[in-house]
């Protein structure tokens, strides 16, 4: 007799079926393959201006593409272009450190935008002073500049790294006989403006120009166009002796050090996650209904007498419709509604690794306010106890901040005085060795260090590498949800599928062969 196998056949058949139709679950439900299905549709979004916060919306905008689906497209074209195209209605939304301007200090025409607007908070951070410089060979890692200085420096009234003031400063290094090359922006800039605005109210007997966006023409300065342009310059070998104003971000990501600021406190501080949002608990926010409404007032924050205050700390606001005009349709503001709530949610997890400082809940609920007000942004939830963003948990107050309350005190050799820490700041990673008078120290666990992270000294580490490393570490990862619980079910359902049918036919086979043998083996 022949062996019957048309069963074990059709057996094999519809399990064919089964794997490829739980094939074809995995794909659809989550995102798997080249033509990946999201939930929901969105119209692609596009907006220009800050190049101080572009590092963190661009992995927003790659997140956002890899997980919903969601197209933003963004050029780093400065503060100042920002804000004409969105008057222009050329663009769906800005990016800017600054409001419009209703008497531009160049004297040209007002900033105002012919349709509806609101300013959104999206991050928070530091104004950094990047800067190259050696002695004796060796990188300097460990710099320490009043505000005084900075404004000199920048005013082009001192012009020497062995200047007497600078040297106060440093008593733990040997400054060397070089001549210093401030580097500025010159597009016009949301950075020029926040840091012109710092020096002339808090310094303004060195600088007497006001808030500028465009810095002025200085001999010997040198002018680079965005973020990338200054820290560039400064990040090269011919950039050796130069320093420039630059979001702290961008000094992570070159691998080079940035100048410890002195505060009010007497403490020279870093624009660290922790020192920043301690510095922002002083920010005055505009909460007057009408054009600022929610801009920013920061000479709390300047004078902020907590010792772990970096004094340099301010937020970036995303300009955003509040009326269909130019481009922008409602359709857009369904996905520029969804790509808010991100930013101001999830996004802000990513702050912190990115050299930003998540922002805090009241800043969150406010922004929660400035997307309902955008056209088709309706349907977007908004709901604070479901945000999951680092500064706050459900139940914590609105002027509580999580980062703030942790951020551990500087070390005492931050303190002004004859000492001073060794330790690398932004992304440099190597102490620099005393060649001064003073004493040095470590800052290791302090405001200055990378907070809640890995200290300074020694072997520190940041999540962008080792120096001169240019390709930061990112996380990627979406939170768990109902996607990830959708592709864990549909692994262990296929693996059932896979697994299940064949010990089965074993099984059955295994009887078949010893209660009727005769019924599946040949007669000789």
């Amino acid at each position: 007799m022949m062996k019957n196998v048309t069963a074990p056949r059709r057996r094999l058949s519809r399990l064919a079926f089964v794997v490829a139709a739980f094939a074809a679950f995995v794909t659809v439900f989550t995102g798997a393959g080249e033509n990946a299905a999201f939930a929901t549709t969105y119209a692609p979004i596009s907006g220009t201006g800050s190049t101080w916060s572009q590092n963190a919306l661009d992995q927003w905008r790659k997140n956002v593409a890899a997980n919903y689906g969601m197209t933003v497209n963004y050029s780093g074209v400065g503060s100042s272009a920002g804000r004409r195209d969105y008057i222009a209605g050329t663009v769906d939304f800005a990016v800017s450190e600054i409001p419009f301007q209703a008497q531009p200090e160049d004297g040209s025409t007002p900033e105002v935008p012919p349709r509806g607007y609101a300013y959104m908070p999206i991050v928070a951070g530091g104004t950094s002073f990047m800067y190259n410089l050696k002695i004796g060979g060796q990188q300097v890692t460990n710099m320490r500049l009043s505000g005084e200085v900075l404004a000199k420096i920048f005013a082009g009234s001192i012009t020497n790294w062995n200047d007497a003031a600078i040297q106060a400063d440093n008593p733990g290094l040997a400054m060397p006989d070089k001549t210093i090359v401030p580097v500025v922006r010159s597009d016009g800039s949301g950075s020029t403006a926040q840091f012109t605005l710092w020096m002339s109210e808090q310094h303004g007997g060195v600088w007497n120009r006001g808030m500028t966006s465009q810095f002025p023409t200085i001999p010997g300065f040198k002018y680079q166009s965005g973020s990338s342009g200054v820290s560039g310059y400064v990040s090269q070998d011919y950039g050796e002796g130069a320093i420039t104003y630059v979001e702290y971000s961008y000094a992570l990501q070159s691998g080079f050090p940035v100048a410890k600021v002195l505060n009010s406190s007497g403490y020279y501080v870093e624009p660290t996650a922790s020192s920043v949002a301690v510095a922002l608990m002083q920010a005055q926010i505009d909460t007057t209904p009408g054009a600022n409404y929610l801009t920013q007032i920061l000479g709390g924050v300047y004078n902020n007498s907590d010792p772990r205050t970096y004094p340099l700390s301010s937020y970036s606001y995303m300009i955003v419709p509040t009326a269909t005009g130019g481009v922008f349709t409602a359709e857009k503001g369904a996905t520029l509604g969804a790509f808010g709530q991100y930013m101001l949610c999830e996004g802000q997890q990513q702050a912190e690794a990115l050299g930003y400082s998540p922002l805090p809940m009241n800043l969150v609920m406010a922004g929660f306010e400035q997307i309902q007000r955008i056209p088709g942004a309706s349907g977007v939830s908004v709901d604070i106890n479901s945000c999951n963003n680092p500064t706050f948990k459900p139940g914590d107050s609105p002027s509580s901040n999580a980062l703030a309350a942790t951020a551990p005190q500087p070390a005492e050799c931050d303190k002004q005085g004859p000492d001073q820490c060794t330790t690398g700041t932004g992304g440099a990673t190597q102490e620099t060795a005393i060649s001064g008078s003073g004493a040095g120290g470590s800052a290791s666990g302090a405001a200055g260090s990378a907070s809640g992270a890995a200290g300074k000294a020694g072997s520190k580490t940041t999540s962008y590498g080792s120096v001169g490393a240019a390709s930061p570490f990112f996380l990627n990862e979406e939170p768990w949800g109902g996607r990830q619980s959708l592709m864990l079910a549909a692994g262990g359902l296929l693996l059932a599928a896979v697994a299940v049918p064949p010990y089965l036919i074993r099984r059955k086979s295994f009887g078949e062969h010893h209660i009727a043998p005769e019924s599946t083996v040949e007669p000789k």
